[in-house]
């Protein structure tokens, strides 16, 4: 069986929910489950997701963010993941590398190779086993994030040239046919795409 799985997706695509509703029916069949997500865990992705995502007082440069999403990400392998898949976990996660590509290499269009070699860089070696890409269109991920209200942070409320980038980005991923990915249909309900996941564990 898989032990380290990953969730990607555009904001509103609802891959957290997935993730989680993943990690719970796992768990219910007596699996030994870890769920984290990307950016964080840990005191140190703790301040970094806060810059990140949260602070509206700070305009960080892109090439900036880049650096930070990568040292949460490789302080979060070394803290969290690395030791639970060495005990014997499977590791559930939020958001990985392939996040770092689509986001910061097509979202905010920095130069693709530096993107890669840091994002992959940041992994310190830790690949996903499979990688769970959920489908949904922008138009209608950009609606689910309107009623987050409160709850929606900094990359929520980019405009829809920068979600369509950041789609494209996925999409270009799947294109060269990465084995690991799988795609999901996720523009039905949380249930019908729970489903169509756990086809993989049966």
């Amino acid at each position: 069986m898989s032990r380290f799985i990953t969730f990607e997706g555009i904001d509103g695509s609802g891959k957290s929910t997935q993730a989680r509703l993943l990690a719970d029916y796992l768990s219910s069949k007596g699996t030994k489950v870890f769920f984290t997500k990307e950016p964080g865990e840990g005191k140190l992705g703790e301040a970094i997701r806060n810059e990140i995502l949260d602070r509206r007082d700070v305009d960080i440069q892109p090439y900036a963010e880049l650096c930070l999403f990568c040292a949460d990400r490789a302080q979060h392998v070394r803290e969290l993941i690395l030791p639970k898949l060495k005990d014997g976990y499977m590791v559930i996660c939020d958001r990985y590398y392939d996040s770092t590509l689509a986001y910061q290499g097509s979202g905010r269009e920095l130069d693709p190779d530096l993107v890669f070699r840091m994002a992959v860089a940041s992994s310190l070696g830790v690949e996903p086993d499979v990688t769970f890409f959920l489908s949904i269109p922008v138009e209608q991920a950009l609606l689910r994030l309107k009623d987050r209200g409160k709850e929606r942070n900094k990359m929520d409320e980019e405009p829809f040239e920068f979600h369509s980038r950041v789609d494209e980005g996925y999409r270009q991923l799947i294109e060269k046919g990465v084995p690991r990915i799988k795609v999901i249909e996720a523009s039905g309900s949380p249930e019908e795409t729970q489903m169509e996941i756990r086809r993989f564990f049966e």
